[in-house]
């Protein structure tokens, strides 16, 4: 089996490393990486570092970044999908991807509640507090981080539930918590 980290470099410095290794730590039992010691990033420019691993080998690649212009999610639904750990094989999700239709892209469903797009968790704001999915497909290294620093809540939320949220912010390494500048949720879910 093979996984998957994508990490942050802007200029040489890596981001969020210590919740990309506590992640590769929990994922592969007594693995021999060390990513601090194994990246070393172009010092010059924006970088989506991509380490597959397996415990004992991994692969290191660097990558220009350029990020994903997201204003519009279509609902799909998955039942049985599972995407615990951040898993090198993604055909499942790109299964699901193929159904956005003219949207930028997917909203998960999961057993009636919301779950993650395509590529990022997703927060929703309600009053003053965002609010993120207690059960995500997955715990990505961003919502771990901003959860520890209580700037998001979790709770489950419904699809119901939707119609309450005024503003949609998507999360990952790479865009770190991106708030889609549209507040009328029902333009934004198509």
């Amino acid at each position: 089996m093979q996984y998957l980290e994508t990490i942050k470099a802007l200029d040489g410095k890596l981001y969020n490393l210590k919740y990309h290794q506590r992640r590769l730590d929990e994922t592969v039992k007594n693995s021999n990486i060390i990513l601090k010691d194994a990246l070393t990033p172009p010092s010059a420019g924006l970088f989506r570092c991509r380490v597959v691993y397996d415990g004992k080998n991994y692969e290191v690649t660097y990558h220009p970044y350029k990020k994903k212009n997201i204003k519009t999610l279509k609902l799909v639904f998955d039942d049985d999908l599972s995407y615990s750990k951040k898993y090198y094989d993604r055909s499942r999700i790109d299964t699901l991807l193929r159904q956005k239709s003219s949207c930028d892209d997917i909203l998960i469903v999961k057993n009636g509640l919301i779950t993650d797009t395509s590529i990022a968790n997703i927060a929703f704001k309600y009053k003053n507090n965002w609010i993120t999915p207690k059960k995500p497909l997955l715990e990505g290294t961003t919502r771990a981080r901003l959860l520890e620093r209580h700037k998001i809540l979790e709770e489950d939320i419904s699809i119901k539930d939707l119609e309450n949220f005024n503003q949609v912010a998507l999360m990952n390494a790479m865009i770190d918590f991106a708030i889609i500048p549209n507040e009328n949720i029902r333009e934004i879910i198509c």
